[in-house]
């Protein structure tokens, strides 16, 4: 079996924790991990990270590569999708990789996954998978049903049929209902939340591609080169819509004993924490006689007093309040930011590179603040700006400091001026963070005023390399 893991969204309900730049698959929720990192431990219990296949888009490669190497799958298979086109043309391109990359047949078994659930206990998971591969070997599409503990409005369900072994065939697929739609689902019995989970054979899925979206069934019968020269063109269309909502060979596997959640809102996260008051509290939080509310501080204190029944969010750039119940209208609220041109959409104070982080301190006319924090073996691409000078001053670790052709060892509490355009690059060479602070002065001091004139993860040629 393969695994292939979509990773490329980036979707705003989480917003201001999620922005464009970090999406919700990369925060880590009540867990050591991150969403993502925790999509791939659990399929570990299932294949090799050389049979896993995480599809994703450019700008978040260097997220996805560093995840897989903290949970230990540096050998799994990166995937970028030219632009975003949903589900279905996501599938296809990971099924020309599977076959023309890693080798896979008609009769291989692919397991599809969202990134960004929470599943829990994860060994059942991998049981109830197998079985569900077991069906998919002998032609049927499975979906992973989530069995109903309330009448959710905001999932869509599938209508089973009869149990046949260890799946039920699968009646109807169910658009979001209303309370009271959901609330006779829920009495029925045999309707299960839509995961977003599909197992099926090559050939299964090629044939109703065939069917359905003739050109989709081009680009997982062709080669990669080629499905991404036409990525552009496919429509963009769910797997639900393109094939399981017309299919007759669809089967539901239900994912009994097993809790899931896909973070979808706020309201989501607050279930999954809240104590036995309904708090949920992250972050240095100090409540006071509060009540169903869901606190998420940051890098500084948060006090709640006589709260009831609220979603409190800080960040350093935007804090949010909510009532509880309400958070799905966030993403309206996005929309009208976008509109407004406000970069906190896309960007966060804290941005993640390749070689480690930044955070903006403070910034003003003609003048900005960074704390640089470098991995340690990693270094920054060596530069030039055109439109700033730079002053360094280490806080912590020790760096390789090259000025042109100088070389030096820039240790705590040394400082350095660079001038404008001068080539520069600083360099970990350490066992630990180095860490500086970074103050710009200019009259444009945008993060596109970098020059690269060399640079160690391929950005010179603004192009990442996929694994062969």
């Amino acid at each position: 079996m393969k695994v292939i893991i979509l990773a490329g969204g980036g979707g705003t309900r989480l917003f201001p924790l999620s922005r464009a730049c970090y999406p919700k698959q990369f925060l880590r929720i009540g867990a050591e991990r991150s969403l993502f990192g925790q999509t791939v431990e659990r399929f570990l219990l299932l294949a090799a990270p050389s049979d896993i296949v995480v599809v994703t888009q450019e700008a978040y490669f260097f997220h996805v590569r560093a995840e897989l190497r903290e949970v230990g799958a540096d050998a799994a298979h990166v995937l970028l999708e030219p632009v975003g086109r949903n589900t279905a043309p996501a599938i296809a391109l990971a099924m020309a990789y599977c076959r023309e990359r890693l080798g896979a047949d008609d009769s291989e078994v692919l397991c599809v996954s969202p990134s960004d659930h929470v599943i829990r206990p994860a060994d059942r998971f991998a049981a109830l998978v197998r079985k569900a591969e077991n069906r998919a070997a002998q032609g049927d599409i499975v979906t992973l049903g989530v069995t109903p503990n309330a009448p959710e409005t905001g999932y869509g369900y599938i209508e089973a049929a009869e149990y046949a072994g260890d799946v039920r065939r699968v009646r109807s697929f169910k658009e979001k209902p209303s309370r009271g739609m959901a609330e006779e689902y829920l009495r029925a019995g045999n309707y299960y939340w839509n995961s977003g989970m599909f197992l099926f054979r090559m050939d299964a899925l090629r044939g109703e591609f065939n069917e359905f979206v003739p050109e989709l069934a081009g680009i997982a019968s062709g080669s990669v080169a080629a499905a991404k020269e036409n990525f552009a063109a496919l429509p963009s269309i769910s797997i639900d819509y393109a094939v399981a909502e017309r299919s007759k060979k669809m089967a539901v596997a239900p994912l009994d004993g097993i809790s899931w959640n896909d973070v979808g809102s706020f309201d989501a996260i607050a279930d999954m924490m809240a104590d036995k008051d309904g708090n949920a509290f992250s972050g240095d939080v100090r409540a006071n006689d509060c009540e169903n509310t869901m606190i998420f501080g940051n890098e500084r204190l948060v006090v709640g007093m006589h709260l009831k029944d609220l979603l409190v969010v800080d960040t350093p750039d935007v804090l949010l309040v909510a009532r509880k119940g309400e958070s799905q209208e966030i993403r309206e609220v996005v929309e009208r930011l976008k509109k407004e041109g406000r970069r906190e959409t896309e960007e966060n104070v804290t941005m993640y590179r390749p070689w480690g982080k930044y955070t903006t301190l403070a910034e003003g006319d003609g003048y900005k603040v960074k704390r640089i924090v470098i991995n340690p073996g990693q270094s920054i691409s060596l530069q030039i700006h055109y439109h700033r000078s730079e002053h360094w001053t280490v806080i912590s670790g020790t760096g390789k400091l090259t000025l042109n052709e100088k070389e030096i060892i820039f240790r705590e509490n040394e400082s350095t001026y660079i001038p404008i355009g001068t080539a520069h690059r600083l360099e970990n060479p350490g066992k630990l963070p180095l860490s500086i602070i970074e103050v710009q002065n200019g009259k444009y001091l945008e993060e596109d005023d970098i020059v690269r004139l060399d640079d160690a993860y391929g950005r010179v040629a603004a192009e990442m390399k996929e694994d062969a």
